[in-house]
C-alpha cells in the first residue's frame, strides 16, 4: 500500500483539476458588448426585467475542442517530488528543499546578478567601447545633448579643490 500522505495529497490535487475546460462556459460571461446589433431610431428596447434570455435557459453544449490547460502551479511539481518519498524524513527534506532552500538560493543569485550588473553598468555608461556605449554617444550627439566627460583626473582635481577650500589650504 502506498503512503497515505501521498494518497491524500494526490486525491485533493486531482479533484481540483478540470480535465476538459470549455471556452464557451469557462470564460467570462457574455455582455451587451458581445453582440453587435445596429441601432436605429425605430428599434425599441425591451425593459422587461422578468424575461430571461434563452441563452441562459439553454446553454451551449460543451465540446471537447481544446486540450486541457497545463497546470503550472507549484503543487504539481511538489507532488511529483513526493512520489518517491519513502519516509517522513524524506518528505521533510523535499519540503524544506522546495519551499525554503531553492527559493532562498534563487533570490540570492538574482540579487547578486542585479547588484553586479548595477556595479558594472555604473562605470560603463559613456566611457565604454561596447556597442551600447557607441549607440548612446551617437544618440546624444544626434539630439545635441552634452555628453558628460568627467574622468578620473577631473574628479581628483575637484576633490583637491574641495579639500583646500574646506581646510583653507592648510596641510
Amino acid at each position: 500500500m502506498a503512503d497515505p500522505v501521498v494518497d491524500i495529497a494526490s486525491a485533493i490535487q486531482s479533484a481540483s483539476l478540470k480535465r476538459h475546460p470549455s471556452p464557451a462556459h469557462d470564460l467570462n460571461p457574455s455582455t451587451a458588448a458581445s453582440k453587435k446589433q445596429p441601432v436605429s431610431p425605430t428599434t425599441s428596447i425591451s425593459s422587461d426585467a422578468s424575461t430571461i434570455p434563452e441563452s441562459v435557459l439553454k446553454p451551449i453544449p460543451r465540446r471537447a475542442n481544446l486540450p486541457p490547460l497545463p497546470d503550472m502551479r507549484f503543487e504539481q511539481s511538489y507532488l511529483a517530488s513526493l512520489q518517491g518519498a519513502e519516509s517522513w524524513w524524506r518528505i521533510a527534506w523535499i519540503t524544506g528543499r522546495d519551499q525554503v532552500f531553492l527559493p532562498l538560493v534563487q533570490g540570492m543569485l538574482w540579487t547578486l546578478l542585479l547588484s553586479g550588473w548595477r556595479h558594472w553598468n555604473r562605470g560603463a555608461h559613456f566611457q565604454g567601447a561596447t556597442l551600447g556605449s557607441k549607440v548612446r554617444r551617437w544618440w546624444w550627439g544626434v539630439n545635441n545633448w552634452t555628453i558628460p566627460q568627467q574622468r578620473q583626473e577631473e574628479l581628483s582635481e575637484k576633490a583637491g579643490e574641495f579639500y583646500t577650500a574646506q581646510l583653507g589650504g592648510h596641510d
